[in-house]
């Protein structure tokens, strides 16, 4: 599971100790002990990890090691071994496979220098030492983490539309199918269960690599306001798999992460390590809004909902033949008509106008339909609404 670290305040400076300083300490702190002899190669267990973590570690001496358990973070292991939890960025430091250090995972083994306690037990930085109990940071944002347009989580749910059909497109990608599982009596598999797939050595693949998992959940999807013409098949981003072990024909993997139920016949692709795209809002959301003339509608929300707010997952009917790609945001107006006669008109004539609902970012642009991410609503997007540049 993925362990959220708490915010980085600042690095501390090491400062020279006396070595009997250090066995106090030791005494001090719990879990504070440093490894003993020469260093000795220590085997990491394979495990569900988004990084590509050491399979053997040698651990220096006057250090240890640590195996993250489930809700461990940065944070925590900072204080309980160097004494001061703002002294996280020391662990990553010398972990530097761990590429994001907001997520670590159970069973990451991570090294400790404990003698980088000594400088940091019970100091603070300067910023924060003085700071009452009562008091704020005169700069909150100083040390708040941007929030996200974007991000892994929302990576692994995403729907899209293969217009050639979802076998085609799995045939263009080499795709590879879960042929089975580890416990048979399970119809519905999740997180770090283990599954067996029918590439191996001789397709190339090998332990550590990672598949994304796909499922088809719409056959020959027709468009739900243009009569007649079918988009094509829907498939559903469901999670992550990291190969275990890889024999000629056939592999095992774990399930490392997945946001819906994983089945025995879903499809795996090569995994992509996605960017996480940063929130960037528009401000030209004055009424009424101007609607271009290539604007598209929404036609698909995740699991098929009839409306979507933020967060969710919607496909519209423009791509990247209208000049959409990944990063864009767009505006979704309503379009409203209301009548503009005296009264007892037959046909009363009638006026048009837009109104503001959100925004939406592009997160996956093909041919002629786009994936985006809700943004922001000031009232829920139906099938049908416009989404406009």
């Amino acid at each position: 599971m993925h362990q959220l670290i708490r915010l980085h305040v600042g690095r501390m400076r090491a400062l020279a100790v006396a070595p009997s300083l250090f066995m106090a300490l030791a005494l001090a702190l719990p879990g504070l002990r440093a490894q003993e002899g020469s260093p000795e190669a220590v085997k990491v267990e394979a495990h569900a990890s988004r990084w590509d973590y050491p399979k053997e570690l040698k651990v220096p001496e006057g250090s240890r090691t640590h195996i993250v358990q489930r809700g461990d973070t940065l944070w925590d292991l900072a204080g309980k071994y160097l004494g001061n939890p703002y002294t996280w960025p020391q662990i990553w430091e010398l972990n530097q496979w761990v590429k994001d250090p907001h997520w670590i995972y159970p069973g990451d083994p991570l090294i400790i220098d404990l003698a980088r306690a000594l400088a940091t037990s019970g100091s603070l930085p300067d910023d924060v030492a003085n700071l009452k109990p009562d008091q704020r940071r005169a700069d909150p944002s100083a040390v708040r983490r941007p929030e996200l347009g974007f991000s892994f989580q929302d990576f692994i749910q995403l729907p899209f539309i293969a217009s050639g059909g979802a076998e085609a497109h799995y045939k263009d990608q080499g795709a590879f199918t879960i042929t089975s599982n580890k416990r048979e009596d399970r119809q519905f598999l999740a997180d770090s269960e283990v599954v067996y797939m029918n590439g191996g050595a001789d397709q190339g693949v090998k332990a550590g690599d990672r598949f994304l998992i796909l499922k088809t959940v719409v056959r020959k999807f027709p468009h739900p306001i243009v009569a007649k013409k079918n988009l094509g098949d829907i498939v559903q981003q469901i999670g992550v798999v990291r190969v275990i072990t890889a024999q000629s024909k056939g592999s095992v993997a774990v399930i490392e992460r997945s946001l819906d139920t994983v089945q025995i016949g879903d499809r795996l692709v090569r995994f992509t390590e996605p960017a996480n795209l940063p929130l960037q809002l528009r401000t030209d959301t004055a009424e009424p809004v101007p609607v271009a003339a290539n604007a598209g509608v929404v036609i698909y929300t995740r699991d098929a909902k009839p409306y979507a707010a933020g967060g969710d997952m919607t496909i519209i009917d423009r791509g990247a033949n209208d000049g959409l790609k990944v990063g864009d945001v767009l505006l979704a107006v309503r379009v409203k008509t209301y009548p503009v006669g005296t009264g007892g008109e037959k046909n009363p004539p009638t006026e048009s106008t837009t109104y503001y609902l959100g925004q939406l970012l592009v997160i996956r642009a093909d041919a002629q339909t786009a994936t985006c991410r809700v943004l922001r609503t000031i009232e829920e997007l139906r099938i049908g609404d416009t989404i406009t540049r």
